[in-house]
């Protein structure tokens, strides 16, 4: 008990010593030992680190997950040392949805069947997703937790140690300086050996920890690229499966008119700026007049309009008819549209009152 209160007594005088010292120097009424040049380099660029490395995870984390109760929940299961229960996505739940809805709607009727289909994408672009949360938050998000976390935190200790030895130091020099007997000079001189001892000592691990922060940079370097490999793995696989249902879902009958997936669903026109320029490769054009119309089945003068599923478009760019079976486009000019049996999607049929020929979907924006 006795060797408890003269050690708190110590620790008191200790911890009062250096609040005098530090007072001192915010005050500027007593010396101050600085850091050579090289050393502060490593602390600012060590801050400049943590400070950068928190904000990419943060947003990161907010990226991969944006619900925020869910990351809490996430975060507090981590806590605990407890597995996340497993849930399905957002995209896995419309995908069950959809496919619920065509069971009670009927799955051979055109939406039931349509539901179905799209539901089925939709899991699959769940199932997608989820595999690219959990290849990226143990090849991206977890280094950078376990620098802030682990090596973060131990520099951060050593730091506020050498903190407190400079201090030490500074209190010793400041009695050293004040000392007038020569018993208190050489009583403050050892003082201020040891002081001196201790704080290179603790300025050399510190300064090992803080050359460390290259060998980090170097990590984060690399699990950098494993995200963005995660990522182009993720959307090249979203792009396929869209690709399939898109084909799935290519002239599928609906009550009016005929879907064209290329042009009522992702025409590339509705992105660009109205203009009287050519696209110029931005909007691309069928490979070869001759396979977009099997000209021996149809003949554009023979083509006549149906009584239903016409469409009014506006024209995005001028157009040269490539022959007679074309007809030429002016940028900004309203023209009608349809489509017959057994031609190429990538074109429609365009009318311009007695004027009518074949027109490529992609100079084209089809209006409701």
């Amino acid at each position: 008990m006795d060797f408890n209160v003269k050690k708190l007594a110590s620790d008191a005088g200790v911890f009062f010593t250096r609040a005098v010292q530090f007072t001192g120097e915010k005050f500027g009424q007593v010396e101050k030992t600085e850091l050579d040049a090289h050393f502060e380099n490593l602390l600012s660029r060590a801050d400049s680190t943590k400070n950068w490395t928190e904000k990419i995870f943060r947003q990161t984390e907010v990226l991969l997950q944006p619900n925020p109760s869910a990351r809490i929940e996430e975060f507090l299961y981590e806590k605990l040392d407890r597995t996340v229960p497993s849930r399905p996505n957002n995209g896995e739940l419309l995908g069950h949805y959809m496919q619920d809805a065509a069971k009670d709607f009927g799955p051979g009727t055109p939406y039931g069947s349509t539901l179905i289909k799209v539901g089925d994408c939709e899991r699959r672009l769940g199932g997608a997703q989820r595999e690219f949360l959990q290849t990226s938050a143990i090849s991206f998000l977890a280094p950078l937790r376990n620098f802030l976390e682990g090596d973060w935190r131990t520099i951060s200790k050593e730091r506020r140690l050498l903190e407190n030895r400079r201090l030490d130091l500074d209190s010793s020099k400041a009695r050293l300086k004040k000392a007038k007997l020569a018993e208190s000079k050489a009583a403050a001189a050892h003082e201020l050996r040891v002081a001196q001892t201790e704080f290179d000592r603790q300025a050399e691990v510190t300064r090992l920890l803080l050359e460390g922060i290259s060998s980090t940079h170097v990590n984060h370097l690399r699990c950098l690229h494993e995200f963005v490999e995660a990522q182009t793995a993720y959307y090249k696989q979203c792009y396929l499966h869209m690709q399939d249902l898109q084909k799935e879902l290519a002239g599928v009958s609906m009550p009016g008119f005929l879907l064209f997936p290329n042009a009522f669903a992702g025409n590339p026109g509705l992105s660009m700026a109205s203009g009287g320029s050519s696209p110029q490769g931005n909007a691309t054009l069928p490979q070869d007049a001759a396979s977009a119309v099997e000209t021996d089945t149809l003949k554009i003068e023979e083509v006549q309009a149906p009584a239903t599923g016409t469409r009014k478009a506006k024209v995005l760019y001028d157009y040269d008819a490539a022959d007679t079976s074309e007809l030429s486009l002016l940028a900004d000019e309203l023209i009608t549209v349809y489509t017959v049996p057994g031609m190429d999607s990538d074109w429609l049929v365009g009318e311009r009152g007695n004027q009518k020929g074949r027109v490529p979907v992609t100079y084209l924006e089809l209006l409701s």
